[in-house]
């Protein structure tokens, strides 16, 4: 089972992962925990990304899908995996195409957790003025222009690769304002539906 999680920031995106990593017993790849892993480990893409952090830049494509490569060579992604927060551009979406057809694999399913932005926004003030009442600190993805500038930054780059796997048949999407339990049974359906296809082959 491959599949990507896509939503804007507070979608909930990294709650659904997680359970389905505990479900299904296969990886969620993060590419900022792939990033600092492969630094750490010195591998040959990992010494080129640490270079261009080293010197304050962004990492390229090129690089952030040569760490996806060979994360997913590795064991536990054999029987698939979980990708949130990547593609976040069409260019990263197409070079994961390549890559993946390179390997002879392809994605399941991308799940597509949509809500209604302005209540995001309103929620995570909401949150922020909690912490404050009660005198603890605002996490730092809680300062309301912080998650303005990340939900920006999502609406500018990120959201264009909906409709290119919507083209591709591959989107499905699920109402991401639901309570979370609804959420998980929704994307068990999705996942069942792809199961039942899959054994029908």
């Amino acid at each position: 089972m491959r599949l990507i999680l896509v939503g804007p920031p507070g979608a909930g995106k990294g709650t659904q992962a997680a359970r389905l990593v505990a479900k299904h017993g296969i990886p969620q790849l993060s590419t900022g925990d792939m990033l600092r892993a492969a630094v750490a480990a010195g591998t040959e893409v990992g010494l080129k990304a640490k270079a261009v952090m080293d010197a304050g830049g962004l990492v390229s494509d090129e690089i952030v899908v040569g760490i996806i490569r060979d994360r997913i060579g590795e064991a536990d992604a054999q029987k698939g995996f979980i990708l949130d927060g990547f593609p976040r551009t069409l260019a990263q979406a197409e070079a994961l195409d390549q890559m993946l057809a390179e390997n002879r694999i392809g994605l399941d399913a991308v799940i597509e957790l949509r809500v209604d932005q302005s209540r995001l926004v309103s929620r995570i003030i909401n949150r922020a003025e909690e912490a404050k009442a009660a005198g603890q600190p605002v996490r730092k993805d809680d300062d309301p222009e912080v998650f303005k500038q990340r939900l920006e930054a999502y609406n500018r780059d990120t959201a264009v690769v909906i409709p290119y796997y919507e083209k591709n048949g591959l989107l499905t999407v699920i109402d991401g304002m639901q309570p979370i339990d609804d959420v998980t049974a929704a994307i068990a359906a999705v996942l069942s539906k792809l199961d039942e296809r899959a054994e029908s082959r």
